[in-house]
């Protein structure tokens, strides 16, 4: 990128290495020796990802089988010592701080307390959270549960924390309770990977093991960043890039993990300094542009088979298994030919030989594998874009076979597993089926809220309580001063958390802050030491045991919360609660009964590395209702908000390298070169020179009305504008400061996901000074 205009911008200068290497390792230092001490909490970093120890909350990449003794990655790390650190918040914090006090801290400062150590109950006459019993505000809780006008005003959110057996036990309480109210953080960034996969090839998760990238030719990046939010993946790719693997990359953004990558596990590159290049191709569409982009591949493939077979040449094509396993092929054809290249190259951003170089690539490859983030799935066209994914896939038969297939990259260690284990809004009356032949109850047949809906349920008045087995809802969610207004109006809010964050903040009638158990402790029940189990983002699942004592002897694991709740809510239960959370084994004995894939599961669970959930498309059985794959057909190119907004914008929602998800570890974005600040917006620079703005110009971030030339009044104030290599035409901020542009309505109708990726916004020189 061209440095002749850039100026000095304290806290914003330029990056030049490698992802991970010394870099990583001072990062991971300065974590651990901030929040835990340098002494034996520390070494138990040695047990993250260990067949004896616990799962690294940070991402679902899997485990290799063949691991090391630092199966963690710098990120992982830092959450690790943010859960295990020895601050503490403790009832002597909430009393010298009111609740007002501490809504005006910032979101790191409020987590950097530590973590919780005793239930607290919020008291409206003095504006504080103060301690309560475990008994009693269990009986206050089920009493505020009972009082509620219907069991559809309650509303359970899942994070992607919650291990299997919590979650299993919580859908189970919830639907005895008599709802299908599941908001979970899936809705917010995978949903439409649930909907749109099923739909085009019967499954919902990844198709691809670890395995598969040994022998896979070409692996294509779409919309993620394994640098930042999913870093072990950087090992895998280091390997497929060593041995000769195409590594093809689609994404707006140039990040650093895609580019180049020092493994510190690798005393050559350590000691001398070098790197392994990551990426082979980097392609950068304008954010909103991936449709558009994947249907110019598949057309460019569809011209080279004609092309191929008109010479007599070996097909592009494989038509072979799109006769045998296939159905909807030729409305894809006619869709393709009629969609001409002028109207790929615009809303894509590419030109149509750069497309076409991608496509010749994926043709030559014998075995691909597609991995994707939210960079696909957090737009309007979500499911659609994930259909054509799939579409492009299916064309050559990569689908089934070893070393192809389609891994949809998940953030939450265990958001994978909460799903299938029955966090959904959307249940099968088969599950239903098996879950009353199980408990002898009657279940809920009406289809719940998502996350969207949950937050319209809450302001409408219609949802009266919230229920939050982890995470930061409100927080999480666009529209924050509508979020913020809808969790106050609430009768009933419960908050079951590690550590303090803004959603506890915003108090109802009632509000519970419940201290549970993290993934590095032990869990002490009845029956001696307890393992929990997790799923990946390749379906393995596999145990957990925390090897920390608790932070403080008044936490509770998230099972036994779970289920003290509901023995206070449904007294007449014919489930023994109290024998479920006494030993765990006997809620997988449970699991394994409603869900048939967990067969022999306490048995095959205390393998070293657990065991795979059957994939039934990585078999090439397809369930869907045609039992056949399909292809579906897309109309349209996706959004292309500067045809109808002149001057707009698509912004993108981020992460920074110190974050994970709502979570602020600090306030450096290393491989970004940003430095103690979150307050900038990354532009291309031809844009900033279009708008009439320079590197550093302190600028107003306004969101595009839904009423093409209507100004709106979403503003993001007083942000640096940071010349960055993004794509022509595309913003990128942090996540969640710029959640306040995207409207609760902004969503992906289809499976309700959020549109984070993609609102398009004015940029404006501020007009005047800010406070």
């Amino acid at each position: 990128m061209d440095d002749t205009r850039r100026k000095d911008v304290p806290g914003v200068g330029r990056y030049g290495g490698p992802a991970g290497g010394w870099g990583a390792l001072q990062a991971v230092a300065r974590a651990i020796r901030g929040q835990m001490g340098t002494g034996r909490n520390a070494i138990m970093l040695m047990r993250v990802n260990q067949p004896d120890g616990f799962d690294c909350p940070g991402c679902a990449w899997p485990d290799p089988r063949h691991g090391s003794s630092f199966e963690f990655c710098e990120n992982g790390a830092k959450a690790v010592a943010w859960e295990a650190t020895s601050h503490r918040t403790t009832p002597g914090f909430f009393a010298a701080h009111t609740v007002t006090e501490l809504f005006r801290m910032t979101d790191h400062e409020l987590e950097d307390e530590g973590r919780l150590t005793h239930p607290m109950a919020y008291d409206a006459a003095t504006d504080r959270y103060v301690p309560i019993e475990w008994e009693d505000a269990m009986s206050r809780i089920g009493e505020a549960l009972r009082a509620l006008p219907h069991p559809d005003a309650a509303e359970f959110y899942t994070s992607g924390r919650a291990s299997n057996e919590a979650a299993f036990l919580y859908q189970l309480f919830a639907r005895e309770f008599g709802t299908n109210n599941f908001p979970d953080c899936s809705n917010m960034c995978h949903e439409a990977t649930s909907v749109g996969m099923p739909e085009s090839i019967g499954v919902g998760k990844g198709t691809v093991t670890l395995e598969d990238f040994d022998h896979c030719d070409a692996i294509f990046c779409f919309g993620h960043n394994p640098g930042t939010n999913h870093p072990r993946m950087l090992a895998t790719l280091r390997a497929a890039s060593r041995r000769g693997a195409q590594i093809i990359v689609v994404n707006p953004l140039r990040e650093r993990g895609l580019e180049r990558f020092t493994s510190p596990q690798s005393p050559a590159e350590m000691s001398l300094g070098l790197s392994t290049p990551i990426a082979t191709q980097y392609v950068q569409p304008r954010i909103g542009g991936d449709a558009a982009v994947i249907k110019g591949m598949m057309k460019a493939l569809l011209e080279a088979d004609r092309e191929a077979r008109a010479g007599l040449l070996p097909p592009v094509i494989d038509q072979a298994f799109i006769d045998g396993h296939t159905t909807g092929y030729d409305g894809l054809v006619a869709n393709l030919d009629d969609t001409a290249w002028p109207d790929i190259e615009a809303a894509s951003g590419l030109t149509q030989q750069s497309i076409e170089e991608t496509a010749r690539i994926y043709a030559d490859a014998k075995a691909a594998i597609f991995c994707y983030g939210m960079g696909i799935t957090q737009h309007r066209q979500g499911t659609a874009n994930v259909h054509q994914l799939c579409n492009l896939l299916l064309m050559r038969g990569n689908i089934g076979r070893a070393g192809a297939g389609i891994c949809p990259l998940r953030g939450h260690s265990n958001v994978q597993g909460d799903r299938t284990v029955g966090i959904t809004e959307i249940p099968s009356d088969a599950f239903l089926d098996r879950m009353e032949a199980t408990f002898g109850t009657a279940m809920p047949r009406r289809r719940g809220h998502n996350a969207v809906e949950t937050m319209q349920a809450m302001l409408a008045g219609e949802s009266r309580a919230l229920i939050a087995l982890g995470g930061n809802l409100p927080v999480a969610m666009p529209d924050p001063e509508l979020c913020h207004a809808a969790m106050r109006k609430l009768d009933l809010s419960v908050h079951i958390a590690t550590k303090l964050n803004r959603s506890h903040l915003l108090v109802g009638k009632q509000s519970f802050l419940l201290p549970c158990l993290g993934r590095t402790e032990i869990d002490m029940q009845e029956t001696g030491p307890q393992s929990v189990t997790v799923e990946d983002s390749m379906s393995m699942v596999h145990a957990s045991r925390g090897t920390l004592q608790p932070a403080s002897d008044m936490l509770r694991s998230e099972p036994w919360i779970v289920a003290a709740m509901a023995k206070a809510t449904l007294p007449g239960s014919k489930v023994d609660w109290d024998a479920l959370t006494a030993d765990y084994n006997r809620i997988r004995d449970l699991i394994e009964r409603v869900f048939p894939d967990f067969k022999d599961y306490n048995a095959r669970v205390s393998e070293p590395l657990g065991f795979r959930l059957p994939n039934a498309a990585s078999a090439r059985r397809w369930n869907t209702n045609s039992k056949r794959a399909n292809f579906i057909t897309m109309e349209g190119l996706g959004e292309m908000p500067a045809r109808d907004h002149s001057g707009a914008l698509m912004l993108a929602t981020i992460r920074s390298h110190d974050q994970y998800n709502t979570t602020i570890y600090g306030y450096n974005d290393r491989y970004r070169g940003i430095t103690d600040r979150r307050d900038v917006i990354f532009v291309n620079p031809s844009d900033l020179e279009a708008l009439g703005l320079a590197h550093g110009d302190k600028v107003d971030v306004e969101a595009v009305s839904d009423r093409v030339g209507v100004p709106g009044n979403r503003v993001l104030r007083n942000v640096t504008a940071v010349a960055y290599e993004i794509s022509r035409g595309s913003v990128a901020a942090y996540y969640p400061e710029a959640n306040h542009l995207v409207a609760l309505e902004n969503f992906d109708p289809r499976s309700g996901t959020p549109s984070y990726k993609s609102v398009p916004v004015f940029l404006r020189a501020c007009r005047a000074p800010h406070q």
